[in-house]
């Protein structure tokens, strides 16, 4: 029998992005696999909560029972004040070190850092999606190296066959989030014009200001007719994008694994990206090329070699494949996850 498990996670398990696609299919497949899971829907306002959210959230995590072991969401482990209260063993999720992210005050850098150090210290395990995130705990955070596991995300295999179109489709997949590097992708297109191509970039807005920048620097550099800003779009829509398009292209600042990296070897896209946080694990090498982060020239000389050159954007296109191919799924995923939470109710026991 497998053990008992709580998770929670604050807001919309239904948004579309990486993380939430993590935590509820990670949700669905420890319930498949024959996890009794309660399922803990937080207030949406970490990793910023309010004192009264912080409060009910505690609440809720403090009736959780000590023989059921209690994975948090990364906002709620990063962000989380009081967690010494609680009863059952704590599993923290960690994405990346909230401490990390892209636009912080100095203040607010050093708060996250000293809250999820302290939380980081009182979890009985941790689970990650990378080797690059596992060595940025155990190194930054203090982390005892034998309760961090690694548990990639799993990839969907695709629905539908590769039809390429022509002129090429660039591919880009993130959330309108400074830290996603989409201006540094429009400036790199807008060294290209001389090539044939068009571009999508598909993602949610992280905030209207963020967007309509975006929008006002496609207009600016007279990338109008060839760059659409599709925003969040149906699965069955983003799926027939993957499979109309050359390339994948994302010139993030910084990720702690990158599930679209992953989306896009399965389907056998070459990826452009950058050598930042876990890139360099997500994508192998041969499977893409990979530019600084932030080096809007660099970028461009990357996506002209595979726009341009077909030789060396046939070989990319195999290795993806190849590489691919080998991904985990998501009952993978589960299967991990799965194992430590029963170590951790057999201890408690």
């Amino acid at each position: 029998m497998r053990a008992p498990a709580a998770f929670a996670i604050p807001g919309d398990l239904s948004t579309r992005t990486g993380g939430y696609i993590y935590e509820g299919r990670l949700l669905e497949g420890l319930r498949a696999r024959g996890h009794d899971m309660t399922y803990l829907k937080l207030p949406d306002s970490f990793p910023d909560p309010t004192p009264q959210d912080m409060a009910q959230a505690l609440a809720m995590l403090e009736a959780v029972p000590p023989e059921r072991p209690l994975i948090l969401d990364g906002f709620v482990f990063g962000a989380g004040q009081g967690l010494e209260r609680l009863r059952a063993p704590i599993v923290g999720m960690v994405h990346h070190p909230l401490a990390m992210e892209e636009g912080l005050s100095e203040a607010r850098r050093a708060h996250l850092r000293a809250t999820e150090r302290a939380n980081v210290a009182r979890a009985a395990h941790i689970l990650v999606p990378s080797p690059h995130t596992r060595q940025v705990l155990v190194q930054q955070y203090g982390a005892d190296p034998a309760r961090v596991t690694i548990a990639p995300p799993g990839v969907d295999r695709p629905t539908l066959p590769r039809a390429p179109e022509v002129p090429p489709l660039i591919l880009s997949v993130g959330i309108l989030h400074p830290r996603k590097g989409h201006d540094v992708l429009l400036d790199a297109l807008a060294a290209l014009t001389d090539l044939d191509w068009r571009a999508v970039i598909v993602g949610k807005s992280y905030d209207a200001a963020h967007a309509a920048a975006l929008a006002a620097q496609v207009d600016r550099l007279g990338l109008g007719g060839r760059v659409t800003l599709a925003g969040e779009v149906e699965p069955a829509e983003l799926e027939s994008l993957y499979s109309r398009a050359a390339l994948f292209a994302l010139a993030t600042r910084y990720e702690g694994y990158g599930m679209v990296f992953a989306e896009a070897l399965v389907r056998g896209l070459p990826v452009v990206a950058t050598r930042t946080g876990a890139v360099p694990d997500t994508v192998p090498a041969g499977t893409g090329l990979l530019a600084p982060p932030g080096h809007a020239p660099a970028f461009a000389a990357a996506l002209r070699t595979v726009l341009a050159d077909d030789a060396e954007r046939a070989r990319l296109t195999e290795a993806a494949a190849r590489d691919g191919a080998r991904l985990p799924t998501w009952d993978d995923t589960a299967e991990i996850a799965g194992d430590v939470l029963d170590r951790i109710a057999a201890g408690a026991r």
